[in-house]
């Protein structure tokens, strides 16, 4: 793809839910289906971190208090924790960055437990991410079985990366250490994929489960891109090519 008229016609054929934003120097270079919301999967883990930094900064959380997490805790798929010894000690700290670089699930849920969801959800609301809600933790059977999901758009992940950018996610301090964390994602086939070889850096969450394929960051190019583009209901391999496609052109690199 060489230019955004491409880009939208690539996102036009994908099929299932589709939505993308990017937004750069200060403008709206695409908008596509925006408002559309969508499981959230993994791109709930960003408004957790985001109010674990909350509570250090209003000194309700110390970052190096150690938490035990027991076997009953752990979650399957993404991360490192459940494979490790029972009863591993981590950090408070060690689980946020644990959450983002690796998209631990049990790191997710020891943290909404530690945080509580209801104030994950204030802060949400407070950076005013609308289509976002988190209404479960991850891998709860029970509330799967009942259609009960996490929500998130491309908007407001949109947003929330724009608010990072600016370092207005709870401080400029945090803001800047969230970024370092995110910059450090080991989950790197999506939006870096045709970057990584040109020395050109991202920080990015990922998100996936069945039909659906997640990725939102940034893309350190010669001018900084914000690129999100979430999917659900979509034929994943097919959606991750269009969505490695457009950063490259959104980062002025030819494939």
């Amino acid at each position: 793809m060489k230019n955004l008229n491409e880009v939208l016609s690539a996102l036009e054929s994908l099929q299932g839910t589709i939505g993308a934003c990017a937004f750069s120097g200060g403008q709206e270079k695409l908008c596509f289906h925006a408002d559309a919301e969508v499981n959230a999967a993994s791109l709930i883990k960003l408004p957790i971190m985001a109010e674990a930094f909350r509570q250090r900064e209003e000194g309700m959380l110390d970052f190096q208090q150690v938490l035990t997490i027991p076997p009953s805790v752990c979650c399957p798929s993404c991360g490192c924790i459940s494979y490790l010894h029972e009863n591993a000690q981590f950090q408070v700290r060690d689980l946020v960055v644990l959450m983002i670089i690796l998209s631990d699930n049990t790191a997710a849920n020891v943290l909404m437990d530690l945080l509580g969801m209801e104030a994950i959800q204030a802060t949400v609301e407070h950076l005013g991410m609308a289509h976002t809600h988190l209404r479960r933790k991850l891998f709860d059977e029970y509330l799967i079985s009942q259609g009960i999901q996490n929500q998130t758009s491309a908007g407001d992940m949109t947003l929330f990366f724009r608010k990072l950018m600016a370092g207005e996610i709870i401080s400029s301090e945090a803001s800047r250490e969230m970024m370092n964390i995110l910059k450090n994602q080991a989950l790197n086939g999506k939006i870096p994929f045709f970057l990584h070889s040109r020395k050109i850096k991202c920080a990015h969450k990922t998100g996936e489960d069945e039909g659906i394929t997640h990725d939102c960051g940034v893309i350190f190019s010669r001018e900084p891109v914000i690129f999100c583009m979430v999917s659900e209901h979509t034929d994943v391999p097919c959606t991750e090519r269009v969505m490695q496609e457009t950063a490259a052109c959104l980062a002025g690199v030819e494939i």
